[in-house]
């Protein structure tokens, strides 16, 4: 089983110098001073934080970071000054081309894009099928994430053939739109991701994954656009921005084939825009600054032949925070902005997803094959998780994403234990080939920590949790409010208490 290691203020605002008392950044200074002076790839360590003296990214140097095993956002904290002059990202994957003159590869045919550190991948592209109709193996996947777009199929009687349907894109700092087959009735659509998270980026996560293109009669569907990654950089002096700053979704993967008589596969939806977040004691500097959406795939051969658009993925979110800020340029999207604040939120519940058929999941994921299950387990199998912090008795929904195919989702019975440890488990019949096995609960809590965490939910008190457990990775966690408004926020980076501000 393949699991993923894998929760407004426009233009320039001005502040006097002495307002509020000088931001300090809690870097302890340990990896010293960064100046690369050639492009530079760099793997961060267990925990995604960087503890520098000062940062120099010169102008014609981009600085790009790789996924680390749990899929950590990038935090980069400094004591001195933050200057990119050159482009620093944590962009997102773009699905792959799908077999028209130019791709160079027909060996990646339906291969979505990663997610930038932080964010998370895009669907991948159904398989290559048969005339007769829909079938599971046709259906792209859906976009990993919490605003995961969905995946296209095949469908008939379009202009007369099967014709592969279109993924949608994922979404974040909004929803994405639809993807819709027009030209069959009822028209078949493919759900845009929906928007998730706070304007406060507190604590931090990044973008979701657009779904994979419907596989053709030719070819298999397109992988969907990796979502944005996140970042989060603090420095107790300037961050200086002349450069790019970047943390973009990946765009569709692109087709190609005769949509007319349902030879191509499907296009595929772009990921979301990921998430840029900044403190610091002043922030300047005109660059660009963006965490937008990744583009819809745009059809090889004849673009506009194709009656089956994907759609962009949404853009993602831009949280700034400083003492005295002078930029004038905009941001993509526009950002929000106040006064420096915590930097880490403390603890919070978990939830773990244990074992599945009795095969432990590892503490770290590799992000590859992290529960192999032979061919010849038999259905249903056991799925066991663990919790802390959350009431005895609660009960746990499973969701099992396929690869190609639609979502399995089944409950398990109440938990038991205690309230700092307990478990639970679900019979559920897992599909053949590769899954994502996603665990989510919901509680009321006490009004106590509802009131500590009204400062993450509009200065609401909190009301319930929704936690929810990507096999093998991080946790998030919905906050909701009295009144019924959702915060979603990653609960991995709640326990970095450590560093809280």
């Amino acid at each position: 089983m393949r699991t993923t290691a894998s929760i407004v203020v426009a233009g320039a605002v001005c502040l006097a110098p002495g307002a509020a008392s000088a931001f300090t950044s809690p870097s302890t200074g340990a990896d010293g001073a960064f100046s690369p002076t050639v492009n530079t790839v760099i793997t961060p360590p267990a925990s995604g934080i960087f503890n520098y003296t000062s940062i120099n990214i010169p102008p014609g140097v981009t600085v790009t970071y790789t996924r680390n095993a749990a899929n950590t956002p990038i935090v980069i904290l400094a004591t001195g000054d933050v200057v990119i002059s050159g482009t620093l990202s944590v962009s997102g994957g773009s699905g792959a081309a799908i077999g028209f003159a130019g791709d160079g590869n027909s060996g990646d045919d339906g291969v979505p894009g990663l997610g930038g550190p932080g964010g998370f991948d895009g669907g991948r592209g159904g398989l290559q099928t048969t005339v007769g109709g829909t079938s599971n193996s046709s259906r792209g996947g859906a976009g990993l994430g919490p605003g995961g777009g969905s995946g296209g199929d095949l469908f008939g009687n379009c202009n007369g053939a099967p014709t592969p349907a279109a993924g949608a894109g994922g979404g974040f700092g909004g929803g994405a739109a639809n993807a819709t087959t027009g030209c069959v009735s009822p028209p078949q659509i493919a759900i845009g991701g929906s928007g998730y998270g706070s304007s406060t980026l507190l604590p931090l996560i990044g973008g979701s994954g657009g779904g994979g293109g419907g596989g053709g009669l030719s070819f298999s569907g397109a992988g969907g656009g990796g979502g944005g990654g996140a970042i989060l950089i603090a420095a107790t002096g300037t961050i200086n921005i002349t450069g790019a700053l970047l943390a973009v979704g990946g765009n569709g993967g692109a087709t190609a084939g005769n949509p007319s008589t349902g030879g191509g596969g499907g296009p595929a939806g772009g990921g979301s825009g990921g998430a840029i977040r900044l403190v610091a004691t002043t922030i300047t500097g005109n660059g660009t600054v963006s965490a937008g959406g990744g583009a819809q795939s745009v059809r090889g051969s004849n673009p506009g032949a194709f009656p089956s658009p994907s759609t962009d993925g949404a853009g993602g979110r831009v949280r700034i925070e400083a003492e005295v800020y002078t930029r004038t340029a905009t941001t993509t999207p526009l950002f929000s902005f106040a006064a420096p604040g915590p930097l880490f939120v403390n603890g919070a519940p978990t939830l773990a997803i244990s074992s599945v058929a009795g095969v432990p999941v590892p503490a770290v994921p590799t992000g590859g094959v992290d529960v192999p299950l032979a061919g010849n387990t038999p259905n249903p199998v056991s799925v066991v998780f663990t919790t802390s912090g959350v009431p005895v008795g609660t009960t746990v929904q499973l969701t099992v994403t396929q690869a190609y195919g639609a979502r399995v989702v089944a409950t398990s019975a109440p938990t038991t234990g205690t309230t700092t440890s307990a478990t639970a488990t679900v019979s559920v019949s897992l599909p053949a080939g590769p899954s994502v096995l996603q665990a989510q609960t919901t509680f009321t809590v006490v009004a106590e920590l509802g009131d500590l965490l009204r400062n993450f939910a509009g200065n609401e008190r909190v009301e319930r949790i929704t936690l929810a457990a990507t096999l093998g990775g991080k946790s998030t966690a919905t906050l909701i409010t009295v009144s019924g408004k959702r915060y979603e926020v990653p609960a991995e980076a709640l326990r970095l208490a450590a560093m809280g501000g």
